[in-house]
C-alpha cells in the first residue's frame, strides 16, 4: 500500500511512521519549512517515546519520506490522510476546521486520479460530509471515496496505541456505493496487520465515527473529573481516594483506568474535545449538560489548586521560594497545552512567589507560556534546593525516586503540596514534612 499523510504534526507523524512500520510506503506532506527541514535531517520535532527509532528505521528502509510537494505525493497512492490541526476557535468551543477544508481543496486540485480521502484529524460530526462536498465541487471529473478514521493516541504511549490498539474505528461514506466499497477495501488493507492480533475493527458511517472519538474522550475526561470531586469529599470526611478508586475500578463496568486524582486534566485532546462536543450538542439541539459541567469543573479545579497551595503555605507566598516539579500536562511528553501548571504558576507569580521549576521534557515549550520570572532549573534537585514550599504538578518517574531525607536536606521549608500523590504520606510525615496530597488523610 502507498499513502500520503497531510500534516507532519503529532497525529500525522505518529500515524505515518506506524503505517510505514506495518509495511506501507508513506510520504508525509509538511508545509512548515522549519519542521520539514527537521524531519528530513532526522530530527523529531516532538517528544514521544519510541517514535524516533521507528521514523529512523523506516526512512532507512525507504518506506517513509517527507515532502512539501503535495502533487508529487499523490502519485499512485491508495489513500491520502488529512492529519492537520483542529484547534478550538476563539470565542467558543467549536473546532476550527480551516486547515481540514483547505487540505481537502488542495487534494482535489492536485489529484491525478480517483482517490480515497481519509480524515485522521479529530473533527466534529458533519466534517466528512463537507469534505466530500468540497472534493466534488473542486473536481467534478474525479470520484473521491471519503472515510473517517479517528485516532486514539495517548501522548507518551502513542506507538503502542497505534500498533496494538483497543479498536480501530472506520467511518465510510456510502453515498456512492462503489466509492464506499473502494474506501472500505483500502482501509481494511491498511490495517490488515492488526487482524493477526484480532484487533476489533468497527466499520460504520461517517457521523458515527466522528462522534465516537469525541464521546470516548469526553467520557474519560468525566472519569478524571469525577474522581477529583471524590478526592475533595475524601478530604472532608477522612476517606482515602486511592482506596475509593480501587473499590470502584474493580467493578468491570467501571474499570480502573483514569481514576487517578490530580490538579485537573489538560493536553491537546481532552480540553479541546470536551468543548467541541459541548458545542456539537448545542448546535444539534441536544446539549450535553454532563460534558459542559465537566469542562467547568475542570477549569475551576486548576484555579482552586493555586489557592490551595497558597493556603497550605500559610496564606502568603510573597517572597517565598516555591520549587515546582513537573510542568507538562502528563509525564512522557513535552506537551504544555492546557497544562495545569499554566494557571497555577501564573497565580503563584501574581501572589509574589519566587518560582524555580524543572521538567524533564517540557521546559523549552514552557518558556513562552509561563511568566517570564520563572527560574528553570537544570535538574530536579536544583529546583528543590532552598525551597520554602515544594509542589508536584507532573508525576514523572524520576520524581518518585527522590527520598524524603534528600528532600529534607535540600529544602529550606517543610511544606509539600503533592498534587499527584507520588509519595507516601506516612513516610513524609516521619521525615518531618507538612505534607499534603490529594484525597488522602
Amino acid at each position: 500500500m502507498r499513502i500520503a499523510m497531510i500534516g507532519g504534526g503529532y497525529v500525522g507523524l505518529v500515524s505515518g511512521a506506524c503505517f510505514a512500520e506495518f509495511g506501507s510506503d508513506v510520504v508525509v506532506v509538511e508545509a512548515d519549512p522549519a519542521k520539514l527541514e527537521m524531519l528530513r535531517e532526522g530530527h523529531i520535532p516532538i517528544y514521544e517515546p519510541g517514535l524516533e527509532k521507528i521514523v529512523d528505521g523506516n526512512v532507512a528502509a525507504g518506506r517513509l519520506s517527507f515532502t512539501d510537494d503535495l502533487g508529487a505525493s499523490l502519485d499512485d497512492v491508495d489513500a491520502v490522510f488529512i492529519a492537520v490541526g483542529t484547534p478550538s476557535r476563539r470565542g467558543g468551543g467549536h473546532a476550527d476546521l480551516t486547515y481540514v477544508y483547505e487540505a481537502a481543496r488542495q487534494i482535489a486540485r492536485a489529484a491525478k486520479s480517483d482517490l480515497v480521502v481519509v480524515t485522521k484529524s479529530t473533527v466534529p460530526v458533519g466534517t466528512g460530509r463537507e469534505v466530500a462536498r468540497i472534493l466534488a465541487e473542486e473536481r467534478p471529473d474525479r470520484t473521491f471515496s471519503v472515510a473517517s478514521n479517528p485516532e486514539f493516541l495517548r501522548e507518551g504511549d502513542a506507538i503502542g496505541d497505534f500498533m496494538r490498539p483497543d479498536r480501530v474505528i472506520i467511518g465510510i461514506d456510502r453515498t456512492d456505493h462503489a466509492a464506499g466499497v473502494r474506501a472500505e477495501e483500502v482501509m481494511r488493507a491498511l490495517y490488515r496487520p492488526l487482524y493477526r492480533i484480532e484487533t476489533p475493527v468497527v466499520i460504520t458511517d461517517l457521523e458515527t465515527a466522528e462522534l465516537t472519538k469525541y464521546a470516548a474522550n469526553a467520557f474519560l475526561a468525566m472519569k478524571i473529573t469525577f474522581i477529583n470531586e471524590m478526592a475533595d469529599i475524601c478530604e472532608k470526611v477522612g476517606a482515602n481516594v486511592h482506596d475509593v478508586a480501587k473499590g470502584m475500578g474493580l467493578d468491570q463496568r467501571i474499570g480502573k483506568y483514569f481514576l487517578h486524582p490530580g490538579p485537573g486534566y489538560g493536553g491537546s485532546c481532552f480540553p479541546k474535545d470536551t468543548r467541541a462536543l459541548t458545542a456539537i450538542g448545542e448546535d444539534a439541539g441536544a446539549p450535553s449538560q454532563l460534558v459542559a459541567a465537566t469542562v467547568a469543573v475542570n477549569e475551576a479545579r486548576k484555579k482552586a489548586m493555586a489557592e490551595r497551595i497558597i493556603a497550605e503555605a500559610g496564606g502568603d507566598v510573597s517572597g517565598k521560594v516555591i520549587g515546582i516539579l513537573g510542568l507538562t500536562f502528563k509525564p512522557q511528553t513535552d506537551d504544555m497545552r492546557e497544562a495545569s501548571s499554566l494557571p497555577i504558576l501564573a497565580r503563584l507569580k501574581d501572589a509574589g512567589a519566587v518560582l524555580q521549576a524543572y521538567d524533564p521534557q517540557g521546559m523549552n515549550a514552557a518558556r513562552s507560556l509561563l511568566p517570564a520570572e520563572v527560574i528553570y532549573a537544570p535538574d530536579a534537585l536544583t529546583a528543590i534546593t532552598g525551597a520554602d514550599v515544594l509542589v508536584v504538578l507532573t508525576e514523572w518517574s524520576e520524581f518518585r525516586a527522590l527520598s524524603p531525607s534528600r528532600l529534607r536536606d535540600l529544602m529550606r521549608g517543610k511544606i509539600i503540596a503533592d498534587l499527584r500523590n507520588i509519595w507516601d504520606p506516612a513516610e513524609m510525615r516521619e521525615a518531618g514534612f507538612d505534607y499534603r496530597s490529594i484525597g488522602r488523610p
